[in-house]
């Protein structure tokens, strides 16, 4: 398949390309700054390009297949968080000019902060509060696909904490929730690794049970 990638340079980004390149993917990869990817590869197309501008981003949509995006943001505690909504309403513009149905993006476990209610204290008193500006622009996200792109085959893959690793071997967990819960109905307590949120991210190419939906993941 043509794979075109954003956040190719991140830590999960890196992953993607790395394994869709593995897969014999067509890959083109849309940076912000191509010098900060080093995978080199035959069939690996590295461009520069605005994420928040339709204009910009067009011209590397034509003829591909599919779009895939691990973008991430900055913490801001003090101020709103945008940029995944901006970025993805760019996106979908240049999806629908260049006929690209397909797009399958990261967000993350608990972008409906009050689901998290039966996560541990520390997640619920620590970690919510301070990325609480980046669930809350990751769910308006998932609300704008939802609600305004029924017209694409949109998937949003929901991870939890992440390693920086690479893929595993372990099973993978999924749930139509806001996180994966244990037979108590609790979130399952474990990270994932970066490789595996890319290695389940791709094996949605030849899937459809989590088209026009949002899926939680996680390894165990």
């Amino acid at each position: 398949m043509k794979v075109l990638v954003f956040g190719a340079t991140g830590k999960t980004g890196q992953f993607l390309v790395k394994q869709s390149l593995q897969q014999g993917h067509m890959v083109t990869a849309v940076v912000r700054t191509p010098s900060k990817l080093t995978i080199h590869h035959d069939n690996l197309k590295v461009v520069q390009a605005d994420i928040f501008s339709a204009d910009s981003l067009a011209e590397h949509f034509n003829e591909q297949d599919v779009v895939m995006s691990c973008l991430g943001f900055q913490i801001s505690i003090f101020s709103q968080v945008t940029q995944y909504t901006e970025s993805m309403k760019a996106i979908v513009a240049s999806m629908r000019l260049a006929k690209v149905k397909r797009i399958i993006a990261m967000t993350s476990w608990y972008t409906q902060t009050e689901s998290a209610q039966s996560a541990s204290w520390m997640v619920r008193w620590l970690l919510i509060p301070m990325i609480r500006t980046l669930l809350n622009n990751m769910y308006e996200m998932e609300n704008y696909l939802t609600e305004e792109c029924m017209d694409l085959d949109w998937t949003t893959v929901r991870p939890p904490e992440l390693q920086n690793a690479p893929e595993t071997d372990k099973e993978m967990l999924t749930y139509g929730g806001y996180f994966v819960p244990d037979q108590d109905g609790n979130p399952i307590p474990n990270a994932v690794t970066r490789g595996d949120v890319a290695r389940f991210m791709l094996s949605q190419l030849n899937e459809d049970t989590w088209v026009k939906k949002s899926v939680a993941m996680v390894t165990v």
